[in-house]
């Protein structure tokens, strides 16, 4: 039997990985962080059968201590401060976490054991400003928050441990990834999750930013298949995942209100205060070399995730107030 251990396990994708594995037949631990709020509603389904340690990308000794807690094949970084938005508020904790937490855990393998297979979970927000289109493994970085450049070090730092000390380390260069698990924070989920309270007469409008914003929108439960799958090959190797197709957020607000039922024109409100510093105009990733080498290919389309993700928060507004 393989053991995982899977830091951001209680997160959208850590949840989707999490039953992934355990599917597979898995030992699965998860690193948690001690906070306030505790927020295991992702997992709760399958919290029975996964190990939680304590532990925090901040701190290198609980890393250590969590390896030697679960004695992992493989180690999955998932944990981040992941919210583009934030990292303009809190650029030193996004780069704390985001940044230096993947070299934490890479110095703790390395000091722990060299033979556990490192997956990090890079972002298509290292390409920002994009040099080409579209854009592939050998795309230069040009990130445009202080997200993306806390994720363009963990790339790096990651590329550095596999050439210099042989670990097998690998990056999936993910693009947006989305699901009904994922944070209402994020533009996608927002727009869902507007959609359900507007149709349900809880609200009357909806604030965003800017609706031109292009991006390469997949399922999370595809993607995590991927992260899987580079740790099961011959050679460390850093893969674009993505659709390779793209819309702009007028085209999921149009699809999402559509769905339930609205006209996403009487109720979408245009607002300043939701528009970035730095913008990403566009984003849309090559998977070939993922479809070629890891023979992994999206099974859930675009117009299905929207309407996936509308029908969920359709189902927990109805359901009742308490929002998650």
């Amino acid at each position: 039997m393989k053991t995982a251990l899977i830091t951001g396990i209680t997160g959208q994708d850590g949840s989707y990985l999490a039953e992934l594995l355990l599917e597979k037949g898995y030992k699965v631990y998860g690193l948690v962080r001690r906070s306030s709020t505790v927020t295991f509603e992702r997992i709760q389904h399958i919290q029975d059968r996964v190990e939680l340690l304590s532990g925090d990308l901040t701190d290198q000794n609980s890393l250590y201590y969590a390896l030697e807690q679960s004695n992992p094949d493989e180690v999955y970084n998932l944990a981040a401060q992941s919210f583009v938005q934030t990292s303009w508020t809190q650029p030193v904790l996004t780069g704390d976490v985001t940044a230096l937490g993947v070299t934490r855990m890479l110095e703790a393998i390395r000091i722990f054991n060299r033979k556990i297979r490192f997956y990090q979970a890079s972002s298509s927000e290292m390409f920002g400003k994009v040099q080409e289109v579209p854009q592939v493994e050998s795309t230069p970085f040009y990130p445009r928050s202080p997200y993306g450049v806390a994720k363009v070090y963990g790339h790096w730092a990651t590329v550095n441990y596999r050439e210099s000390y042989g670990i097998f380390a690998v990056s999936g260069i993910l693009f947006n990834h989305e699901s009904p698990r994922r944070g209402l924070e994020f533009v996608t989920r927002k727009v869902t999750d507007g959609a359900a309270r507007i149709k349900h007469g809880l609200a009357d409008k909806l604030h965003l930013g800017n609706l031109d914003s292009r991006r390469d929108w997949g399922f999370a439960g595809d993607y995590v298949k991927a992260m899987w799958l580079m740790l099961q090959q011959d050679e460390p190797r850093d893969y674009v995942v993505a659709t390779g197709e793209t819309q702009s957020v007028q085209d999921l607000v149009s699809a999402a209100f559509e769905h339930a039922g609205l006209d996403w024109r009487e109720h979408v409100v245009l607002d300043e205060r939701f528009v970035r510093p730095a913008e990403v105009d566009l984003l849309i990733g090559d998977p070939a070399l993922a479809r070629q080498e890891l023979g992994w290919s999206p099974e859930v389309d675009f117009g299905q995730l929207v309407r996936m993700m509308v029908d969920a928060d359709l189902e927990r507004v109805a359901a009742g107030p308490r929002r998650g």
